[in-house]
């Protein structure tokens, strides 16, 4: 079970949810919501950097003055 999103998640934590006694019903559980965590994490991620750009576009503009 090796996709792209457990590549990008990181091998030992899935390596954990594997070896983990649990039944399947559980494990998909679990790594469904590592792919929801990364999905939250991805997407707050993109919303910080486009207030940084916003931000930057709106307060750092250059002055005449300086």
């Amino acid at each position: 079970m090796k996709t792209e999103m457990e590549i990008k998640i990181g091998s030992t934590i899935y390596d954990r949810i594997n070896t983990v006694r649990m039944s399947d019903a559980e494990r998909l559980t679990a790594v469904h919501a590592m792919k929801n965590a990364d999905a939250i994490v991805d997407a707050l991620i993109w919303a910080v950097q486009k207030v940084e750009q916003i931000g930057a576009a709106l307060f750092l503009k250059p002055s005449i003055k300086h």
